[in-house]
């Protein structure tokens, strides 16, 4: 098995945390990638695989897969031991839903901080401009994870048992404090549960590893006290 990751690639991420919760050996391709090109040029076999020109890629056997939401449900059904979906269709459905939640409900605010992490360009009034739009976008992200404190009030999970919903939502409520975002200390339930997954070995790897990137390819961002 063969993962196309990226350094700062939440999806990616995403999947290899999936590949490292399941105890699936991969070996992994980490596709160059720079603040201010991007993944310019594109990865050959990344383009031959995505017609989008995006990792994750992962290749098994005679499979090749691209989008993390598809890779994941691809593990489960070809290696379904341990589970990362609930068993029960109403339990498994939620759970699809909160994966799809996190992928493009709580991403949307996170969005409009991503350029903190891009150098400064000459033009500061465009920096102040970005500035105030993700002043703007920190409301919706606090609602956000209000809205998680409550779902995991007497819960261990979201869904029940660990599950590719608390994968996804973990990388997204993660990206969202590495990019300044307000601290969730203020939700108990969501503190705690950020705390647990992070101990947990297969997310401590993927947080040291995004750090270190952050060190060598990011532009340092202030983070709130």
């Amino acid at each position: 098995m063969h993962l196309y990751s990226g350094p700062l690639s939440l999806f990616a991420r995403k999947v290899e945390v999936a590949l490292g919760e399941k105890g699936l050996a991969f070996t992994r391709t980490m596709v160059p990638f720079t603040q201010t090109k991007g993944y310019s040029p594109k990865h050959e076999a990344v383009l031959a695989a995505n017609p989008k020109g995006q990792v994750p890629v992962l290749v098994d056997g005679d499979v090749t897969l691209y989008d993390s939401t598809i890779i994941l449900e691809y593990l489960e059904d070809a290696y379904p031991a341990p589970p990362l979906y609930p068993k029960d269709a109403s339990a498994r459905a939620r759970c699809r839903l909160l994966e799809l939640e996190a992928d493009e409900v709580l991403l949307a605010p996170v969005r409009t901080l991503m350029f903190r992490t891009e150098p400064p360009g000459p033009d500061t009034s465009q920096r102040e401009r970005q500035e105030a739009e993700a002043a703007k976008a920190e409301p919706a992200i606090d609602t956000n994870h209000r809205r998680l404190d409550e779902m995991l009030a007497g819960c261990h999970f979201l869904c029940g048992a660990f599950s590719v919903a608390d994968i996804a939502t973990f990388m997204m409520v993660h990206y969202a404090l590495r990019l300044g975002a307000p601290p969730i200390r203020r939700f108990a339930n969501l503190s705690s549960w950020y705390g647990r997954l992070a101990a947990r070995t297969t997310f401590a790897t993927v947080i040291a590893e995004i750090a270190a990137a952050d060190q060598a390819l990011s532009y340092p961002v202030a983070l709130p006290r």
